[in-house]
């Protein structure tokens, strides 16, 4: 349940009667199990409040790490060549394999994404890049590869402050950059929902590369007026 993301990071392990009654084992083995995960690190007991699953489980780096890989432009530009090749192959496999309630949450999702861009002059960046980087998190939902799932939630807190990074210098160099984020999603959604797989993976890569070519025209321009102000004695 932990491997195929059904028990998130912080989620509550079902009652013993359920559980054992589910995998069709006695409750001591149940018990015995419980014990090895959390001796694994996986689980954790709380005093008369059941057991969870470890809060650090979706967390791959960290906390100074993710601070030089945001301080680092080229860290930058590597993750979003990582997510152009990952997100691509989630956006096509949950196109394939979305269950019912897997539509519900990424409509859910998608709900709260569009909600922010409504917003336009209330909306935090923070909030915009939550909401963009738990859209993203639900399509690898989805995709139903244990693989990919881990992976993205591995890199969630860098995912999410890599897109509140992303979209403030964006929208300062594009005037049309929110539009076409809304279009790019919205192309996105659908595609997934409606099963179009090659469609999903084309969308979620022309998505990428957007955000990588406007991207690209921020760090050109901080280059030059860079370079403006040390001739000019700045």
């Amino acid at each position: 349940m932990i491997l195929e993301g059904t028990l998130r990071a912080g989620g509550r392990l079902p009652a013993e009667r359920a559980l054992a009654e589910q995998f069709g084992v006695s409750r001591p083995s149940l018990r015995e199990a419980i014990q090895k995960l959390t001796a694994k690190g996986l689980l954790v007991s709380r005093q008369g409040g059941g057991n969870y699953v470890v809060e650090s489980l979706g967390s791959t780096f960290s906390d100074p790490l993710l601070h030089l890989l945001e301080s680092s432009s080229d860290a930058q530009r590597d993750l979003l060549e990582f997510r152009h090749t990952l997100e691509a192959s989630c956006a096509y496999y949950a196109a394939i394999r979305a269950t019912d309630v897997d539509r519900t949450r990424l409509r859910e999702a998608f709900d709260t994404l569009q909600d922010c861009y409504s917003r336009v002059d209330e909306v935090s960046r923070a909030e915009e890049g939550a909401a963009d980087a738990n859209f993203h998190l639900a399509i690898a939902e989805a995709s139903h590869n244990a693989v990919l799932l881990h992976t993205i939630r591995g890199l969630f807190d860098l995912l999410k402050r890599n897109v509140v990074t992303n979209i403030g210098g964006m929208y300062k160099q594009r005037a049309e950059t929110r539009d076409m984020l809304i279009n790019q999603h919205r192309e996105l959604y659908a595609a997934i929902i409606e099963g179009r797989a090659d469609d999903a993976r084309e969308v979620s890569s022309r998505h990428l590369l957007y955000v990588q070519e406007v991207l690209e025209e921020v760090r050109q321009q901080v280059e030059r007026t860079a370079r403006a102000e040390r001739r000019n004695g700045i």
